[in-house]
């Protein structure tokens, strides 16, 4: 059977092995695959899998928290203590005349075991050019740099995009850069290179508007600069998609007050992640989390003096 030039570089790129996350293990992660549709509202939701990520444990969890208590936490909850493997869940709303995508997942050239979107979409019937609006919440590499195809052309070329203004202006900083620990600099560059190309077909927004119809902008900020969650409300049904603001099924929930070595600014963060717990477990809605365990869809429930995720 013929491939695709897409796929035929995908191939080559997985057989690299190569991970170009900081601290990265440096083998390839075999992807869980899945994909989850279920009737939302008039329309259909999809939880669309663009793979998995390995990644240190450090990335979740900072040497601040004294190693013992992080040993005990790991085991109770019968986590790796090395290594962190996050599938990656990109929503998908189809309704009447919009099929609406929020993130792009990794693309080719950030790491092993991501860069699925363009498989997952075409097995759910879709193809690139279907996707009339495009929604970010943040500008980390495995939510934005698959915006581009693996010849550097736009993946979705027929969309809109939508953006938080305040995540916009941070990334394209001229200060940006310089300011930015060594590790993290390749996010810089590869959003200073892709952001310029979406520009002329940009909406910027804050957290508060409704960017779309039924889809209400949250400010969920520390994860990076100007993180946004959404609510997507369609009739009587309401389902919170979280990005990055809940990156991991245990630590977020039930220890939501330990900083997290993947947030800008662990204060800020802590402080979204308290307040969104909150207001999930008191409204009893759905979330779809990017990074909890595929398809990344359930509940928040008080428990033990903090939070669990429920699947469901």
């Amino acid at each position: 059977m013929a491939i695709t030039r897409r796929q035929f570089v995908s191939r080559l790129t997985a057989m690299s092995g190569v991970a170009l996350l900081p601290g990265a293990v440096s083998h390839s992660v075999q992807a869980a695959s899945h994909s989850d549709s279920r009737v939302f509202g008039n329309g259909k939701l999809w939880s669309l899998t663009d793979g998995q990520l390995s990644l240190p444990v450090s990335m979740a969890v900072p040497d601040s928290i004294e190693a013992n208590e992080r040993m005990a936490f790991f085991e109770r909850h019968q986590l790796d203590p090395n290594q962190l493997t996050p599938d990656c869940n990109l929503t998908l709303w189809q309704q009447k005349d919009r099929v609406i995508l929020f993130d792009t997942g990794a693309g080719a050239q950030f790491a092993a075991g991501g860069g699925q979107l363009a498989d997952s979409l075409e097995s759910a019937g879709f193809a690139p050019s279907d996707v009339t609006d495009v929604v970010f919440t943040h500008a980390h590499p495995d939510h934005l740099w698959g915006v581009l195809d693996d010849f550097d052309d736009l993946a979705f070329p027929q969309a809109s995009y939508h953006f938080p203004a305040a995540e916009w202006n941070y990334w394209l900083d001229s200060s940006t850069l310089d300011r930015t620990p060594e590790a993290r600099k390749s996010f810089v560059v590869g959003a200073q290179n892709r952001l310029p190309l979406i520009a002329e077909r940009v909406s910027l927004f804050s957290g508060g508007d409704e960017i779309l119809p039924g889809i209400e902008a949250i400010d969920t900020a520390g994860h990076t600069p100007g993180h946004t969650s959404f609510a997507l409300h369609d009739g009587s049904e309401s389902i919170l998609v979280v990005g990055d603001a809940l990156v991991h099924k245990a630590l977020s929930f039930a220890r939501p007050k330990w900083p997290s070595g993947s947030d800008q600014d662990a204060l800020v963060a802590i402080d979204t992640r308290l307040s969104l717990l909150d207001r999930l477990a008191g409204d009893k809605s759905q979330l779809l989390g990017f990074h909890l365990p595929a398809p990344g869809i359930g509940y928040v429930e008080r428990f033990e003096g903090a939070y669990r995720f429920v699947s469901g």
